[in-house]
C-alpha cells in the first residue's frame, strides 16, 4: 500500500479562490483587506516569507503593507511602528514576522499587537480562546493541518490523533484544535520515553519537531493520516520533512509532502485570517 498524497497546494488553491470571491464581495460595499508585515533585519528565510505574503496579498485583492526595518531597530521603535499601525484604518491585520534580532523580545511586540489584527493568533487573548474554545483569529500553521485533515474525509471524532513536538506555535495549539474536533490527543515530545509504541496508536500522526526525516515508517500505523509539519535544509541544499517520507508513504493511508504539504497551506491561513478580521472590523459577519 503506498498512502495517498495530500497536496497542499491544490486544497490551499481551492481556498483561495474562495477568498477572492469574498474579497470581490467586500469590494463592492467598499472594504478591502488590509494586511501589514514588518520584517526586521535581514534573515534569508523570513524575506522569502515576506515576499510570499505579499505576492499572496496582490494576487487576491487585499491592501498590502511591507514594514522593512533594519536588524539595528530598537524594541521602543517597533513597538511604535505597531501601535501606529493598530489604529490605522486601512489595516486590518498586522504580522511581525519571526524571529526577531536578540536585542528585541518577541513577547512585547505579540503582546502590543491589536487582539482583533492578531493575525498570527500569537496574542495570549487569543491563546486563551483557543484553549477555552471561544472563537478567535487562529494560528495559521496549525489551522491549515486541520483543514489538510479534513480535506481527505477523514472524520476527526474518536479518533486518536498523536502530535510529535509542543511548541507554541504548531504543537500545542494544533492538539486543542484537534480536541475541539472531538479526536482524543496523545502529545509526545523529547522527553517521551515510548514515542515509537504511542506514535503507533495514532491514526493521526502530527509531526512538528524540527528534526529532518526522524519519524520512519516504524512510527506509523498502517492506513494513518500523517502531516508533516518539518521544514528542513540537508546539506545537499535540498528541503525535507520531519518525516522520512519514504518509508513512512508505505505504510500511511495519507501523507503530506516536504514541499508542497503544509507549508502552501500557512499563508493561505493567513490569508483568511485577514478576511475574518477585516469582516469583523466592519460589522460584516
Amino acid at each position: 500500500m503506498t498512502a495517498a498524497i495530500i497536496s497542499g497546494k491544490q486544497v490551499s488553491d481551492e481556498i483561495r479562490i474562495d477568498i477572492a470571491q469574498q474579497v470581490k464581495q467586500l469590494a463592492e460595499r467598499g472594504v478591502k483587506p488590509g494586511l501589514a508585515v514588518v520584517l526586521v533585519g535581514e534573515d534569508p528565510a523570513s524575506q522569502v516569507y515576506v515576499r510570499n505574503k505579499e505576492k499572496s496579498c496582490i494576487e487576491l485583492g487585499f491592501h498590502s503593507e511591507v514594514h522593512r526595518l533594519a536588524a539595528s531597530t530598537t524594541q521602543e521603535e517597533l513597538l511604535t511602528l505597531v501601535a501606529e499601525l493598530n489604529s490605522r484604518d486601512n489595516i486590518d491585520g498586522i504580522l511581525v514576522q519571526l524571529p526577531l534580532p536578540k536585542h528585541i523580545e518577541e513577547k512585547a511586540v505579540i503582546d502590543a499587537i491589536a487582539v482583533e489584527k492578531d493575525v498570527d493568533g500569537f496574542h495570549p487573548v487569543n491563546v486563551g480562546n483557543l484553549v477555552i474554545g471561544d472563537d478567535s483569529l487562529l494560528p495559521c500553521t496549525p489551522a491549515g493541518v486541520i483543514e489538510l485533515i479534513k480535506r481527505t474525509g477523514t472524520g476527526l471524532s474518536g479518533k486518536h490523533a498523536v502530535v510529535i513536538g509542543r511548541s507554541n506555535i504548531v504543537g500545542k495549539p494544533v492538539s486543542l484544535l484537534l480536541q475541539r474536533e472531538n479526536a482524543t490527543v496523545t502529545m509526545c515530545h523529547s522527553r517521551t520515553a515510548n514515542m515509537a509504541e504511542l506514535s503507533r496508536q495514532a491514526d493521526i500522526l502530527v509531526v512538528a519537531i524540527g528534526r529532518a526525516n526522524f519519524i520512519d515508517g516504524s512510527y506509523v500505523k498502517p492506513g494513518a493520516v500523517v502531516i508533516d509539519v518539518g521544514m528542513n535544509r540537508l546539506d545537499n541544499g535540498k528541503l525535507a520533512g520531519d518525516v522520512d517520507y519514504e518509508s513512512a508513504k508505505e505504510v500511511a493511508g495519507y501523507i503530506t509532502p516536504v514541499p508542497g504539504g503544509v507549508g502552501p497551506m500557512t499563508i493561505t491561513m493567513l490569508m483568511s485570517n485577514t478576511l475574518i478580521a477585516a469582516k469583523r472590523r466592519h460589522g460584516l459577519e
